[in-house]
C-alpha cells in the first residue's frame, strides 16, 4: 500500500469520542434505570436492553463497544508510529513506549477491579487491560504484510476455537456453556474466576480488533481515493457481519468469552461504524457542533474514563442531586433518576469541555 503523508482524520477522533462518551455513560445509572419494572413494554426498555450485555449467547448493541475501542486504538496506531518517526525517534524509542504504555494500560485495568473491592484481586477483563495486550501485539507485527497480519489475526482466532474446543479438563471441557469452559479454568488459577463469565484470555482473539484497526489505519494513511477507501471499508466490513452471523449456529457468538464468531461479527461492525463516520465526516465533509461534542471526550478519553471508574461520576450526582431532585421530582421518581443520571453524564462531558479549554490533556 503506497502511503502519503497522513492528514488528521476526523473521523477517528470522533468515533473515540463517541465510544468513550458511551462509556462514560454507564457509570452514571442511565442504562440500568431504562431497565426498571414501570418501563417495560416501552421504547425507552427496549433501549435500555441494547444498553446492556447479552446474557450469553446473541449480540446487543452494548456488546461492541469494547471492541469498538479495541479498533479504535488499532486505527490511530499507525498515525502514532508516523508522528513520532517524524519527530526522529528510532525504533528502539518507539517500542519502548508502546511496552511502557501497554503496561501501564494492563496495571490501570487490573488495579481498577482492586480499589472498588478495597483489596488486591486478580482481573484483568476490563477494556483498559485487554487494550493493554491488544496494542503491544498489534505493534509487534504493525510492519508486516496486509496478509500476513490477517493471517497472524485469523491464527488467533483459531487457536482460541481449538483451545477451548479440545480442553482436557474435566468440567471445563464444555467449550460454549456459562463457566464450564477454557476461560473459566484459566482465570481460576490465579484467583480471577468470580467476574460473570468473563474470561481475561479474551485478549489473544480480540487482539484481531486491534489488528484489523491498524489495517484500517494504514488504508486511511494511503493515497488511493477517498471513496475507494469508503467501498474497501464497507466490502469487508459487510461481508463480516454477515459472515459472523451465519457462524452462529456452529460458533455461537458469545461476548464474554469472545467467540470466533463475536470477534468476526464485531470487528465487522467495528468497520462499518468507521466507514460510517469517515463518509459524512472526512469526504462529504459534513462537521460541525456534532462532531466536536464526541471529539472533546475523544481528547482526554483515558482521564474521563478512570475519573468517572474510581467515584467520579458518583461525585458529580452527589454535588447534583439536591438541585435536580428538586426540579425534577414533580415528574415521578423514575423520571427524576433517569433525568438527574442524564445531568451527570452531561456534567462529564463539561468536565472534558472544560479541559480542552484549558488545553488540558492527560495521555501516557
Amino acid at each position: 500500500m503506497s502511503k502519503a503523508v497522513p492528514e488528521r482524520i476526523l473521523s477517528i477522533d470522533v468515533f473515540r469520542g463517541f465510544t468513550m462518551f458511551l462509556l462514560i455513560g454507564e457509570f452514571t445509572g442511565f442504562m440500568g434505570l431504562l431497565l426498571d419494572d414501570g418501563l417495560k413494554g416501552s421504547f425507552l426498555y427496549a433501549l435500555g436492553e441494547q444498553f446492556h450485555h447479552h446474557s450469553w449467547n446473541g449480540l446487543h448493541f452494548w456488546d461492541l463497544i469494547q471492541p469498538f475501542f479495541m479498533f479504535i486504538v488499532g486505527l490511530s496506531l499507525p498515525f502514532g508510529v508516523y508522528n513520532r518517526q517524524k519527530k526522529g525517534h528510532s525504533k528502539r524509542q518507539i517500542f519502548k513506549h508502546v511496552l511502557k504504555r501497554s503496561v501501564i494500560l494492563l496495571f490501570l485495568g487490573w488495579a481498577l477491579y482492586c480499589i472498588p473491592a478495597g483489596e488486591i484481586t486478580f482481573y484483568f477483563q476490563n477494556v483498559l487491560a485487554q487494550i493493554g495486550v491488544t496494542y503491544l501485539i498489534a505493534y509487534l507485527i504493525i510492519d508486516k504484510s496486509t496478509v500476513f497480519q490477517i493471517s497472524f489475526s485469523v491464527g488467533l482466532l483459531v487457536l482460541t476455537e481449538v483451545i477451548y474446543r479440545f480442553f482436557p479438563v474435566e468440567g471445563f471441557d464444555q467449550p460454549f456453556v456459562f463457566m464450564k469452559n477454557f476461560g473459566t479454568w484459566l482465570d481460576m488459577q490465579y484467583g480471577g474466576a468470580s467476574n460473570g463469565g468473563w474470561a481475561a484470555f479474551n485478549a489473544m482473539p480480540t487482539a484481531a480488533h486491534t489488528i484489523w484497526g491498524v489495517l484500517v489505519g494504514k488504508l486511511l494513511m494511503g493515497s488511493e481515493e477517498s471513496m475507494r477507501k469508503l467501498k474497501i471499508m464497507v466490502l469487508f466490513g459487510t461481508a463480516m457481519v454477515i459472515g459472523g452471523y451465519l457462524l452462529d449456529p456452529v460458533i455461537p457468538i458469545i461476548k464474554r468469552i469472545a467467540t470466533s464468531s463475536f470477534v468476526i461479527v464485531s470487528g465487522g461492525w467495528s468497520i462499518l461504524g468507521i466507514a460510517l463516520l469517515y463518509g459524512l465526516i472526512d469526504v462529504l465533509k459534513l462537521k460541525g457542533k456534532y462532531t466536536w461534542f464526541f471529539s472533546i471526550v475523544g481528547m482526554n478519553s483515558l482521564f474521563i474514563y478512570l475519573f468517572s471508574h474510581v467515584g467520579g461520576a458518583k461525585l458529580v450526582e452527589r454535588v447534583l442531586f439536591p438541585f435536580s431532585n428538586a426540579i425534577f421530582t414533580p415528574f415521578g421518581d423514575l423520571a427524576a433518576q433517569i433525568l438527574t443520571s442524564f445531568c451527570v453524564w452531561i456534567s462529564l462531558w463539561g468536565i472534558c469541555y472544560w479541559m480542552y479549554k484549558k488545553r488540558l490533556f492527560i495521555k501516557i
